[in-house]
């Protein structure tokens, strides 16, 4: 199952800022295939979703939200150093929908802030999405609208191949963005492309074809890519 994900270490946000930069990222993702420019607010039944678009972004919307997912016990106080969380999608099964799952605001030494879209694994809509230039997209607007420290998409089995514990931050993936404050991005071999996300870091894109964890060839470029990083000192976690 493929995935797009950003993650930044402790950062402190009210709900009005992680709305704004909600709204931001989702007015960014829209021109970049027609299901990423409709979403719905969260509900308890599936069938009522598409009676709540959250498209336009309401900022107010968007902000209630995330004051609602403030972490807390069950009748006890509240634990502003986690931060606010979410999840919403848009109106699809698990399986043909496109699912995001937020974490901001979050300033704990322990949890990293999160985005995290996951892409559908069947159905009309997966062979349009699993495609460079959507993927570079989405993490190109992750980027601008969140400011995360490191971004990846690619599938969860890709993952496991490139680090036994799938740290964030400390492996390669199909395309995986990394923020000029972790430093610069080296020269890398062909085919590996690198593009620039305005003043906010660079895009690194392992293969214009899609990466399988089932490729011998894919897996040893990933861990070739890699260790060039590591040398740069790039290859460390979001959270120590």
């Amino acid at each position: 199952m493929y995935y797009a994900g950003a993650y930044w270490g402790p950062r402190e946000e009210s709900p009005e800022e992680c709305a704004r930069r909600t709204a931001e990222f989702l007015n960014l993702l829209s021109p970049y295939d027609p299901l990423l420019a409709t979403w719905y607010k969260p509900t308890r039944s599936l069938k009522d979703v598409r009676k709540y678009p959250l498209m336009p972004p309401d900022l107010s919307t968007l902000t209630e939200l995330f004051r609602r997912g403030v972490n807390r016990e069950r009748g006890g106080p509240v634990f502003a150093s986690l931060g606010f969380s979410f999840s919403f999608g848009n109106g699809g099964l698990e399986t043909d929908g496109v699912h995001l799952r937020m974490t901001c605001g979050c300033y704990s030494e322990v949890n990293a802030n999160v985005c995290v879209m996951s892409l559908p694994s069947k159905g009309p809509h997966t062979e349009r999405l699993m495609s460079v230039p959507v993927l570079s997209g989405v993490l190109r607007s992750m980027a601008l609208a969140l400011d995360p420290d490191w971004a990846v998409a690619g599938s969860h089995e890709y993952r496991k191949q490139m680090n036994a514990d799938s740290t964030a931050g400390a492996f390669v993936g199909w395309v995986t963005y990394q923020s000029r404050r972790r430093g610069t991005v080296p020269p890398l071999p062909a085919p590996v492309r690198i593009e620039p996300v305005e003043d906010k870091g660079a895009l690194i894109i392992l293969s214009p074809e899609r990466i399988s964890a089932r490729n011998p060839e894919h897996i040893e470029q990933g861990h070739r890519i890699g260790a060039l990083l590591a040398k740069a000192g790039l290859m460390r976690p979001v959270m120590p």
